[in-house]
């Protein structure tokens, strides 16, 4: 028995745009490759991190490389975890993360990709992670946060578990067990998740909020991918993954203040705009302290503010120059838009759009 998608009518659009990632990916947004460009910008960028970000970064660097002929953005989707570490190894002129660098992490600094450990982090790119699972004729569940945690902590171990019946009457679950996948590599996706568990379950989710999983129980895939794969390859399989790859499983409606709302790229803008950011960083480091806990009444509790990290100083004056203009590409409107379009990712604010392009400004061209 499938249950009714009445209650994901506010994530319609946003699935829609998903169904064009493939096309958005390989074509620019940025106006007609025959177009004229009269950019003065050339040469070339090296990138990695967040595999969240892998369908946006490809629909901004078809649009940023159309616009600026001359320059090539290679971005690879390594994992948040890895582009981190790249970063500080030196091998990434800016890199995409799920997560900005903590407070230790900047105390310690020795970022090789810089000149200096002054580093620019801006959130660019704000996502619903969503949990999705594969059942037969099922596509769409109910869930509060203590039943998730039960699931991937292991003490929720059927399908047909009476606490996850009573949050679904009249879907006919399975007496079948229940497979959490969880990701292999160090994701901020994972920590965005973990980090849900911990704050509205505690009791059940007894671990800290870590960008690596804590259990040695369920399957591990690697990257985005490999999360996506192991679920729409495995009955009975449950994980989470930015809500762009997702769109072709069954989906997880959350519990938010005694309501169930499904994932959509408005409903995670929603969780964002309500939370404050952190203290105690500069002008140019823009990290949200989102609470799930606290998530408003229609919002959706597990949301992603991944980052663009770059430097703001380089070594080399044409680096500073390039990261500087693809930075204000990807926070413009038409960049947002882009991502939008190719990942159903949600548009920042103007108001957040004037900080970013503050922290932007810091950025040392000369």
């Amino acid at each position: 028995m499938k249950i009714s998608r009445i209650a994901r009518i506010g994530a319609i659009g946003a699935v829609a745009a998903l169904a064009l990632a493939g096309c958005a990916a390989n074509e620019p947004s940025g106006g007609s490759s025959d177009a004229p460009s009269d950019s003065t910008l050339s040469g070339s960028l090296d990138a990695t991190g967040a595999s969240s970000q892998e369908a946006a970064q490809q629909s901004w660097v078809a649009a940023f490389q159309t616009a600026n002929p001359d320059v090539t953005v290679n971005y690879t989707a390594t994992g948040s975890g890895t582009g981190r570490e790249n970063f500080i190894a030196g091998s990434s002129n800016f890199i995409g993360s799920d997560r900005a660098f903590n407070a230790d992490e900047l105390a310690a600094g020795g970022f090789g990709s810089c000149a200096s450990d002054e580093i620019v982090e801006i959130p660019v790119y704000i996502s619903p992670v969503a949990v999705a699972f594969n059942l037969e004729g099922i596509d769409e569940l109910n869930l509060d946060g203590k039943t998730l945690a039960g699931i991937f902590a292991g003490t929720i171990t059927k399908w047909n578990d009476p606490a996850i019946a009573d949050q679904n009457e009249g879907v006919e679950l399975p007496d079948q067990a229940i497979v959490p996948v969880h990701r292999a590599d160090a994701s901020g996706t994972q920590e965005t998740f973990t980090k849900y568990l911990s704050a509205v379950a505690p009791d059940v989710w007894t671990y800290e909020a870590s960008d690596e999983w804590p259990l040695s129980t369920g399957e591990a895939g690697d990257g985005t991918s490999g999360v996506v794969d192991a679920i729409t390859n495995g009955s009975g399989y449950i994980g989470f993954a930015d809500a762009s790859r997702t769109s072709e499983l069954g989906q997880v409606a959350v519990e938010v203040e005694g309501e169930y709302v499904a994932y959509s790229a408005e409903a995670a803008a929603a969780l964002v705009e309500a939370s404050p950011l952190e203290e105690g960083r500069s002008d140019h480091d823009l990290a949200y302290a989102v609470d799930p806990a606290a998530a408003p009444a229609g919002s959706y509790p597990i949301a992603l503010v991944s980052y663009l990290i770059g430097c703001v100083e380089y070594d080399d004056a044409e680096t500073a120059g390039l990261v500087k203009a693809y930075f204000e590409y990807v926070a413009s409107a038409e960049g947002q838009d882009a991502a939008a379009e190719a990942a159903g990712s949600a548009p920042i604010s103007d108001s957040l759009r004037e900080q970013i392009n503050t922290a932007i400004d810091a950025i040392v061209t000369e």
